[in-house]
C-alpha cells in the first residue's frame, strides 16, 4: 500500500467574539483539512490549523508523502522533523506565551507532522477495520470527558453577523453562570473551565465563586487566564480560590514562564494551598516536562495531537507524565469534527489521561460542519469512540466546499486576536503579560 494523493482543503467556520488573554477572537476561524489517498483508494482525513502557513507547510511535505507507505510512520517522522531536532527541546527554547496555538514557528514540524500522522492513521484503521484507539495501542475507556469551555464574549454569534448568538454577551458572572447552565443542560458537561485573564481579577475571582454556588461541589472548576497574572496577583488568586478550585480543578498558566509557575506553587503551598497548576503555555515539549517537575511548577500537563507531534506523541507524553506523577488533560483550539474525533480516540488510548478534556466544539455549528451526518453529538458530556474503521468519520464533500467558499471570500489568512481587539474593542490594545 502506497500513498497515491494528498488533498489540502482550506477552510473557514464561524467563531463567536471570545476573549481571551490573547485578545479577541475573529469572525472565522481557519481550519486545513487533510486529505491522503492510496493506490488501493482507502482515504483518510486530518484536521489542523487554517491559514497559509500552515498550508504551506503541508504542501513542503507532498515529495516526503506520495509514495510512501502509510504505515511507515517513522521514517516519516525523520523527514518532517529531523532537520529541526535539535531546536526543539532546548528547555524554555520554544515559549508560546506571546503567540497564539499554532501560530508558533518554532512547532511547525510537530503541526505538520501531526496533521500528516493523523490521516495515516485513519488509513490503518481503515486497512485493518479496526479504530485508531486500538490500532494505537488499544483504549482504556470507550468514552471521553469533555468539560463546558465557558469564555468571556461580547454579543455576536460569529461569521460577521450570518450566524446566530446561541450564548449573547457573557462579560459579567452572573452571565457567565447563564452561559454554563446552558453548555450543561445541551451537552451534559460534569466539568467546568473558564476561559480567564479578560476582566479585573476581582471580578474573575466572583465567577468562579458563582459557578461553584450554582453548580456545587460535584462540578469541579478549572481557570485559565493564559499568563495573564503577576506572581503575586496568581498567588492572591489562588488564595481566593483554594476551596473552589480544590477538588478535581487546577489552576492553569496563571503566570508566565515556568519560574514564575513556580514561585507561585512555592507560595501556595507555604499557606497551606495544594491547588495543583496545570500548563499548556509554560509547558509544550517533551524537554518542559521532567523540568516543570523538578521545580515543582506544573501538576498537570494539557497535551494537544495538533502541537505536540501527533498521536502518538500524546500517548508518549501520558507516559512520561505517569513515570513522573504528573497528570493530564487536553488542550483544545477551534475545530471540527475530525479533530474532535481525533482528540477523542487518543485521549481513549491514554491511561493517565483523567481530567476532563478541553474543547471549543458547542462553539462552532452545525451549519460548518463537514462530515457526514453532522456534527459529533456529547453523550453526559462525553463522546463515544464510534463503531467504525478509522477515526469513524468521512468528509461531507457538499460542506467542504461550503467552507472552501468561505475561505476564499475572506481576506483572514492568519490569526491575530490583538489585531482584532485594536479594531473592535480598543484602537490602542496590546498584548501586556501580566495585565495584572
Amino acid at each position: 500500500m502506497k500513498i497515491s494523493n494528498l488533498k489540502l482543503h482550506s477552510v473557514a467556520i464561524a467563531d463567536p467574539p471570545l476573549r481571551s488573554s490573547y485578545g479577541l477572537h475573529a469572525p472565522w476561524a481557519l481550519r486545513t483539512i487533510v486529505e491522503l489517498e492510496t493506490d488501493d483508494g482507502i482515504k483518510g482525513v486530518s484536521e489542523t490549523y487554517g491559514g497559509d502557513a500552515p498550508r504551506a507547510a503541508l504542501e513542503a511535505m507532498r515529495e516526503f508523502v506520495i509514495g510512501r507507505d502509510p504505515f511507515q510512520l517513522a521514517g516519516l517522522y525523520q523527514q518532517v522533523c529531523g532537520k529541526s531536532a535539535g531546536g526543539r527541546d532546548v528547555p524554555g527554547g520554544r515559549s508560546q506565551t506571546w503567540l497564539v496555538p499554532g501560530e508558533n514557528p518554532l512547532d511547525q514540524h510537530n503541526r505538520t507532522f501531526a496533521a500528516l500522522e493523523i490521516a495515516c492513521l485513519d488509513i490503518i484503521g481503515k486497512a485493518v477495520s479496526q479504530p485508531v484507539c486500538d490500532v494505537i495501542g488499544g483504549r482504556v475507556r470507550d468514552a471521553v470527558p469533555f468539560s463546558a469551555y465557558l469564555f468571556y464574549k461580547h454579543a455576536g454569534g460569529g461569521g460577521e453577523g450570518q450566524y446566530a448568538d446561541e450564548y449573547g454577551e457573557v462579560l459579567t458572572p452572573e452571565a457567565t453562570v447563564r452561559e454554563c447552565r446552558q453548555m450543561v443542560k445541551q451537552y451534559g458537561f460534569r466539568e467546568i473551565k473558564l476561559k480567564g485573564g479578560v476582566l479585573e481579577p476581582a471580578v474573575e475571582i466572583a465567577t468562579i465563586q458563582a459557578l461553584r454556588a450554582e453548580f456545587g461541589k460535584d462540578y469541579p472548576l478549572r481557570i485559565d487566564p493564559n499568563c495573564a497574572w503577576s506572581v503575586d496577583t496568581s498567588v492572591k488568586v489562588g488564595e481566593a480560590l483554594h476551596e473552589e478550585l480544590s477538588a478535581g480543578g487546577y489552576l492553569e498558566d496563571p503566570c508566565p514562564e515556568i519560574e514564575g509557575m513556580s514561585e507561585v506553587r512555592k507560595r501556595l503551598l507555604a499557606k497551606g494551598i495544594h491547588t495543583p497548576l496545570a500548563s499548556n503555555v509554560a509547558v509544550t515539549q517533551m524537554a518542559d516536562v521532567p523540568r516543570a517537575r523538578d521545580l515543582d511548577a506544573v501538576q498537570i500537563v494539557l497535551s494537544d495531537p495538533h502541537y505536540w507531534g501527533g498521536m502518538r506523541q500524546v500517548q508518549y507524553l501520558s507516559h512520561l507524565c505517569e513515570v513522573l506523577g504528573m497528570g493530564l488533560s487536553m488542550h483544545s483550539n477551534s475545530h471540527l469534527g475530525v479533530s474532535m474525533l481525533a482528540m477523542t480516540h487518543v485521549a481513549a488510548a491514554c491511561p493517565n489521561l483523567t481530567f476532563a478534556c478541553d474543547t471549543h466544539y458547542p462553539w462552532q455549528t452545525e451549519k460548518d460542519e463537514i462530515v457526514e451526518g453532522g456534527r459529533i453529538r456529547f453523550e453526559n458530556g462525553t463522546v463515544r469512540i464510534p463503531d467504525k474503521p478509522g477515526l469513524g468519520v468521512t468528509l461531507d464533500y457538499d460542506q467542504l466546499a461550503r467552507g472552501r467558499e468561505r475561505y476564499e471570500k475572506i481576506t483572514l489568512r492568519k490569526r491575530d486576536d490583538e489585531a482584532e481587539m485594536r479594531k473592535h474593542v480598543d484602537p490602542n490594545w496590546k498584548r501586556i503579560l501580566p495585565r495584572w
